[in-house]
């Protein structure tokens, strides 16, 4: 299917939003029915494109839709029982556990005051819109470029180390680029297995540095098995670390690398394109080399453009 084929069917990320949030989808199996899909799959769909499970993405929907009500001067009963509530007491146990106060206590209507902290940008802003903070947007949205570079960075990654499970050992380890360094305190990277090794660890200094961990062991085994596993556990890490900076907005923010002789102080922001930068560097040496060894790769599953993967990964699973 291309992109232009894609882009044609009906928004899919439109499609889990209406199930989870119809007023007569109350419970998961529910949503699920009216997405076409399993429970199952419905959560995990829901959660990679929110990050919420879809129950707490529509109770936080729901509350922030009464307190809009509530500061509208419907009351605290009639919101209680419109939210698919049993219980005046269980509504207003829940409201005050979301927004820090009781929904007598909601303070007058303000243009955003009804909302909740969201990972997501997704609130309720009226009865007929639902707004997207296009300062948190969900990680499938095209306006955050770093958000799109560092999803775009992972996923290729680990395509390609899956392509570089079906080269043979001889070829994985043959010297392609003679001398050649990405940078030289990395030492050379002449072979898949060097290029390789160095896409998957080099996230971990920095992880060690801003977490306080001891220093990372960079000269481990450099089979394809042993990368795959350890990028699996890298890559939640260093998104973790992302979602961070960009919460608190400490781009700017200093942190001294104490595994540097001498230390250095580097911004936070300057780590990221350092790893955004020799990454897809990276990325295009193993597609060269990969190449080299006779084996051509596929734009229509792995494809080193961000466009591409991105329209790709939004209708993946429509």
């Amino acid at each position: 299917m291309s992109p232009l084929d894609a882009a044609s069917r009906p928004d899919p990320w439109r499609r889990l939003l209406d199930a989870v949030l119809n007023a007569d989808n109350h419970s998961l199996e529910e949503m699920a029915d009216g997405a076409d899909t399993s429970p199952f799959h419905f959560t995990r769909q829901v959660r990679r494109g929110s990050g919420e499970p879809p129950i707490a993405l529509r109770r936080r929907i729901t509350l922030e839709r009464a307190a809009w009500l509530i500061q509208r001067g419907t009351s605290v009963t009639d919101c209680a029982f419109d939210s698919g509530y049993e219980s005046v007491e269980g509504f207003s146990r829940a409201f005050a556990r979301a927004f820090g106060h009781p929904p007598t206590a909601m303070p007058p209507a303000t243009d955003r005051g009804h909302w909740l902290p969201a990972p997501n940008g997704l609130h309720f802003h009226s009865p007929t819109v639902l707004y997207v903070d296009a300062g948190t947007a969900n990680e499938h949205s095209a306006g955050d470029v770093v958000a799109l570079m560092v999803r775009h960075d992972l996923d290729d990654t680990r395509e390609l180390l899956s392509v570089c499970g079906s080269v043979n050992t001889d070829d994985y380890r043959r010297s392609r680029l003679v001398g050649h360094q990405v940078l030289p305190w990395h030492g050379p990277e002449e072979s898949i297995a060097a290029v390789a090794t160095r896409l998957v660890r080099t996230k971990l200094p920095w992880l060690a540095t801003v977490e306080g961990s001891p220093a990372p062991d960079l000269d481990g085994p450099d089979d394809v098995a042993s990368l795959r596993g350890e990028h699996e556990r890298i890559a939640p890490r260093w998104l973790a670390l992302i979602r961070e900076i960009e919460r608190a907005d400490a781009w700017t923010d200093v942190v001294i690398d104490a595994l540097c002789d001498p230390p250095e102080s580097f911004l936070m922001s300057q780590i990221v394109a350092h790893e955004l930068t020799f990454a897809a560097h990276r990325r295009q040496l193993i597609r060269w080399m990969l190449s080299d060894a006779g084996i051509e790769l596929s734009t229509a599953t792995i494809d080193p453009d961000p466009i591409m993967w991105h329209r790709r990964s939004w209708h993946a699973e429509s």
